[in-house]
C-alpha cells in the first residue's frame, strides 16, 4: 500500500518546512538553509513559476503521509540543461520522520516517474561523502557510485568532496 503522496508544496507547508530545513543537522549537507519563515514562504511562492521538466529548473515536491496529509519532508528534481534526458534528485526528511523508510519510498516513486512517464535515460544524485544515511539510501534503491571527487565543490565557504550516484533506465527496469 502507498504510504506517501508527492505533490506540490503549498503556502501552508511553510512552517513545518522551516522547522526541519533550519535544523543544523538537516541542512548540514544542503545549500538551502532558511533564515526565517519568510525565506521558506518565498521559496514555495517561487516554485509556482517553475515549469516542471523545464531544462535547468529545480522542482520541489512535498513528501506527505497519504492518510493525514502531514508534511514529512521534500524531494527535488533538477532537469539538466546539458542533457534533458537526465535528471538529478535531492531529498530532505524531517528528523522526527527519518529512519522509517519514507525517503526510500519517495525516491523510488520519483525515479519510477522520471523513467516511466518522462522517459529519462539517467537519474543521479550528488551527495557529500560524510552523509552516510543518504549514501545508504541511494545504494538501497539501486543507484551505484559513479564518481567521488575530493575537494571539487565549493560549499559553505570551503572546498568539499562530492560523490555522484546514478542509475540508467535499463538498470532500473532490471532491478
Amino acid at each position: 500500500s502507498v504510504t506517501l503522496t508527492l505533490d506540490p508544496l503549498v503556502e501552508g507547508d511553510a512552517r513545518a518546512m522551516f522547522e526541519y530545513r533550519s535544523d543544523p543537522a538537516v541542512c548540514r549537507y544542503q545549500s538551502f538553509r532558511p533564515g526565517s519563515l519568510e525565506d521558506v514562504e518565498d521559496f514555495i511562492e517561487g516554485l509556482r513559476n517553475d515549469l516542471f521538466n523545464a531544462p535547468g529548473a529545480w522542482f520541489q515536491f512535498a513528501i506527505r503521509l497519504t492518510a493525514s496529509g502531514e508534511l514529512l519532508g521534500d524531494i527535488g528534481v533538477h532537469f539538466s540543461v546539458d542533457d534533458p534526458r537526465e535528471a538529478e534528485l535531492g531529498f530532505t526528511v524531517s528528523p522526527v520522520h527519518q529512519g522509517k523508510g519514507y525517503a526510500t519510498e519517495a525516491v523510488i516513486a520519483l525515479v519510477d516517474h522520471l523513467f516511466s512517464l518522462l522517459k529519462k535515460r539517467r537519474v543521479y544524485a550528488s551527495v557529500d561523502p560524510r552523509n552516510e544515511a543518504s549514501i545508504a539510501l541511494l545504494r538501497r534503491v539501486g543507484m551505484w557510485k559513479e564518481s567521488h571527487d575530493p575537494k571539487s565543490l565549493w560549499f559553505k565557504g570551503e572546498w568539499g568532496a562530492d560523490m555522484v550516484f546514478g542509475v540508467l533506465r535499463s538498470e532500473w527496469d532490471e532491478r
